[in-house]
């Protein structure tokens, strides 16, 4: 099996994820049963590089993404920081980070006083001037 860095290589040849290159991403990150750090990181990595994201990869980023964080139930302070260098690292919280921190709130068995902060502090700003992180 490729390692992360080569699917990385093969995708950003192609810059874009296709279905069998979407396949393969799945059955990489989850071999384990659980999204862990490593991987996440890596798709986090991954999805800043990819120039033309399909919906299909928008949908699986998200998706594993809240597996990883969610894997325990709870949202803790240094999953926090990480989410905010995640969606934060252009500067800009976009839409798409929106609905997905409205998820997390949502599906998350119990949030931190930091997640709570987080979520508050992106919630308050007009989209369009909203730069928190």
């Amino acid at each position: 099996m490729l390692d992360f860095r080569q699917r990385e290589q093969a995708i950003l040849a192609n810059g874009r994820v296709d279905d069998r290159e979407l396949e393969a991403l799945r059955r990489q990150l989850y071999a384990g049963g659980t999204v862990g750090r490593p991987g996440a990181d890596f798709l986090v990595e991954l999805h800043k590089r990819v120039q033309h994201r399909t919906p299909a990869f928008e949908h699986f980023f998200y998706q594993a993404i809240k597996d990883h964080i969610l894997a325990d139930g709870r949202i803790d302070a240094e999953e926090v920081a990480w989410l905010r260098r995640m969606l934060f690292a252009d500067g800009q919280f976009h839409d798409e980070g929106r609905k997905f921190l409205h998820e997390l709130k949502g599906e998350a068995g119990q949030v931190s006083r930091e997640f709570e902060v987080l979520f508050d502090e992106c919630m308050k700003q007009p989209p369009e001037q909203r730069t928190c992180g």
